[in-house]
């Protein structure tokens, strides 16, 4: 079983810069009847991905990621998933034994700038960058999945 133990925070805009190449990630969600299991379907580059994911309980839950054909994502994107779809750019910082994925969101969540770090326990005891603002990783409207169903723009 794969677990994911992550904690999300807002970036400083004004601090935070760019490094290195980041990469462009599309991706949506298909509603569960439960709601408490998230589907997610996504394309970075050529590669495509089918995930789920569980309940998160604390800063955990499980996840099962599969690689699928390009051109059935595409085609879940366009026909299976909520729009509008998740749209941003993607930037791996390797920051001593950690690595920050930042998420800079285009589209509809545009001006949006979230930094997630995966961690080997809960208790795991880390340095925040400079750039790094309010943690979010309990609040619920910055979960991908919400942001595809209630955009940033639209509660900002």
């Amino acid at each position: 079983m794969a677990i994911e133990i992550e904690r999300k925070f807002l970036v400083k805009e004004n601090v935070w810069r760019p490094w290195g190449q980041g990469k462009i990630y599309r991706q949506g969600y298909i509603l569960t009847q439960n709601n408490m299991t998230t589907v997610r379907v996504r394309i970075v580059g050529d590669c495509a991905f089918l995930t789920f994911k569980g309940k998160t309980k604390g800063f955990t839950r499980e996840e099962f990621e599969y690689s699928i054909p390009l051109e059935d994502a595409e085609i879940m994107l366009e026909n299976l998933c909520d729009h509008p779809l998740i749209q941003k750019i993607r930037y791996r910082i390797h920051l001593g034994n950690l690595v920050w994925e930042v998420d800079e969101f285009q589209g509809e969540n545009k001006g949006l700038i979230l930094a997630e770090v995966e961690l080997s326990s809960e208790d795991q005891d880390f340095e925040l960058p400079a750039w790094i603002g309010k943690e979010v990783t309990q609040d619920l409207r910055f979960y991908n999945i919400n942001l595809a169903r209630y955009p940033y723009l639209i509660w900002k």
